[in-house]
This record gives C-alpha cells, sequence and structure tokens, in this order.
C-alpha cells in the first residue's frame, strides 16, 4: 500500500499486533513500566506465566501511541493484544484474570497458564 506507511498507519499497526501471540503497547518496557497500569498488564502476565510476549513502548514512537488507540479505537494505554485481536486494557485484563477468561483465552493460543500448576500445588498441601 502506497503512502501513510508510518509507524501508526493501519497497516502498520495490523502487523505488530498479529507478529506474536500476546501483545503489549505499554509506556514503558516490561522491565521498566512507566506507568502503574502498563505495570499491571505485565504483571499479570507473569502471574500466568506469560514471559513470551512482544511489548512495544509507545513513549518511544508518537505515531504508534495515537496509531494504536486509532486502531482498537480505545482511548488509553496500555493495550493487549492476544492472537491479534484486541483484548483491552489494564482494568479488563484484570477483571480476566479474577474471573478465570485469562486463562482460558491463554489456553486458546496454546499457552498453559502457570496459575493452573499452582492451584494444583495448592490442592496437594
Amino acid at each position: 500500500g502506497g503512502g501513510g506507511g508510518g509507524s501508526g498507519s493501519r497497516e502498520a499497526v495490523e502487523r505488530l499486533v498479529r507478529e506474536h501471540p500476546v501483545v503489549v503497547f505499554m509506556k514503558g518496557s516490561p522491565a521498566q513500566p512507566l506507568c502503574g497500569f502498563s505495570n499491571a498488564v505485565v504483571q499479570i502476565l507473569r502471574l500466568h506465566g506469560v514471559e513470551d510476549f512482544r511489548a512495544h513502548d509507545v513513549l518511544q514512537d508518537p505515531d504508534l501511541r495515537q496509531g494504536i488507540k486509532n486502531y482498537s479505537n480505545w482511548p488509553t494505554i496500555p493495550q493487549v493484544y492476544l492472537n491479534g485481536e484486541f483484548v483491552g486494557g489494564c482494568d479488563i485484563l484484570l477483571q480476566m484474570h479474577q474471573n478465570g477468561d485469562l486463562v482460558e483465552e491463554l489456553k486458546k493460543l496454546g499457552i498453559r497458564s502457570a496459575l493452573l500448576d499452582a492451584e494444583k500445588d495448592q490442592e496437594k498441601k
């Protein structure tokens, strides 16, 4: 597609959300999140043992920061994508974490949540 192929273009954003089963657009990096909500998303994924995910720091790229909001039609960062589908931000991910939906969604991606194993350990005791 000619023209407007910058990092904030729909095509560019689409490529990013599809390049990995778990993609997070955040402020800062997983090692050094620069906002509490971005940090919370990283922590929730880690609780489930999801260390292998793709994170994009929107603070490094204003075009991407705007582009991802346009793409998802969601006004805030962080944003989480599973299998190329927009899931939501911190509050939605937290809700899914609490009601068990996140375990199910990860299972669809072939990712076994670490929480399942943690629960098994509890039962043994």
